[in-house]
């Protein structure tokens, strides 16, 4: 039955395929945040498939996917849902909001200011809302995939550090490079409309009964004290880097063996390894530093940082 799961998992990239062209990594990466229950964050200029990605992902699963257009008029409220009157029955009733769904995908998360980018939090934490002191179950599986332009884009606001901290996963989706561009303008020429994904052929081919499994057997991939070790090493050796004025938290290094054990239960291992973790160090943890200044202006970037202290911490035999 894993080697079956695996296999479908493998069919759900080749069905994104045939809508999304070269975002392979990204791919993977949802699948991680999935098997892992997490949240995933993407990150690229407007254009570059993000969205169509995450519909594409959750057509392939059966799951059921919601969009929120974040915008800066957006209210918690217009995510969670509300308490609206009912005048037939003179009473309240909760109208529930587009995160009561399977994938919530935020689009554009940092176009709101923060406390609607906050109403989230409970959500992603908790797999809960509360409207008017009353908390609500979320569907199972949840996952928030959200997406955003670099900051320094026009009418883009930080997302918090706590919101930042809830996301597994920060993924960064780069420009294509020609071929992959050419490819793309090839297949809108034949007729392909990535509002109509039936049509582009991606079908769905695994189930949220499998998905529940194949989460279940992630959570007992073996993981030895060494292995557990290094991830912990990982994250503490940011914390004091010259560079950092916030390093990794222990929620950070706790996600970190997380997603190493989904990466490797999907490469067939029966343990998580040094290499998983290095793997799934700069998608995890680049999102949970907070630079310094003048580490800033010097054009120093997480991922930069990342890569030397993995260069410098002692890797377990």
């Amino acid at each position: 039955m894993t080697t079956e799961l695996r296999t479908a998992f493998a069919n759900v990239r080749t069905e994104v395929g045939k809508a999304v062209v070269g975002q392979d990594g990204a791919v993977t990466g949802l699948l991680i945040a999935l098997l892992a229950g997490g949240h995933v964050l993407l990150e690229g200029v407007p254009g570059v498939a993000k969205t169509l990605l995450v519909r594409s992902l959750s057509h392939a699963l059966s799951l059921d996917t919601k969009r929120v257009q974040f915008t800066p008029d957006l209210m918690p409220g217009d995510v969670t849902g509300s308490l609206v009157y009912d005048a037939k029955v003179g009473e309240f009733e909760f109208r529930a909001g587009p995160v009561f769904t399977n994938i919530m995908l935020a689009d554009e998360i940092n176009r709101t200011p923060p406390k609607t980018q906050s109403a989230l939090l409970e959500a992603m934490e908790e797999r809960q809302v509360s409207v008017d002191g009353e908390s609500r179950l979320l569907p199972v599986p949840f996952m928030v995939a959200a997406t955003q332009n670099p900051v320094e884009y026009e009418g883009t606001y930080t997302l918090p550090e706590a919101q930042l901290d809830r996301f597994l996963l920060k993924l960064v989706l780069d420009l294509p490079d020609r071929d992959v561009e050419v490819e793309v303008l090839r297949r809108h020429a034949a007729g392909f409309s990535p509002r109509d994904l039936t049509a582009a052929g991606v079908t769905p081919v695994l189930t949220a009964a499998e998905l529940a499994e194949a989460q279940a057997l992630v959570a007992r991939v073996n993981t030895n004290a060494d292995v557990i070790g290094y991830a912990v090493d990982l994250a503490r050796a940011t914390r004091s880097s010259p560079s950092v004025r916030l390093g990794v938290s222990p929620r950070g290094s706790t996600a970190l063996l997380a997603a190493s054990k989904a990466w490797a239960w999907l490469t067939g291992s029966d343990g998580v390894t040094p290499d998983h973790v290095q793997a799934m160090a700069l998608p995890v943890l680049r999102h949970r530093i907070q630079l310094r200044p003048e580490a800033e202006l010097e054009g120093v970037t997480s991922d930069t940082i990342l890569r030397s202290i993995m260069q410098h911490v002692q890797v377990p035999i």
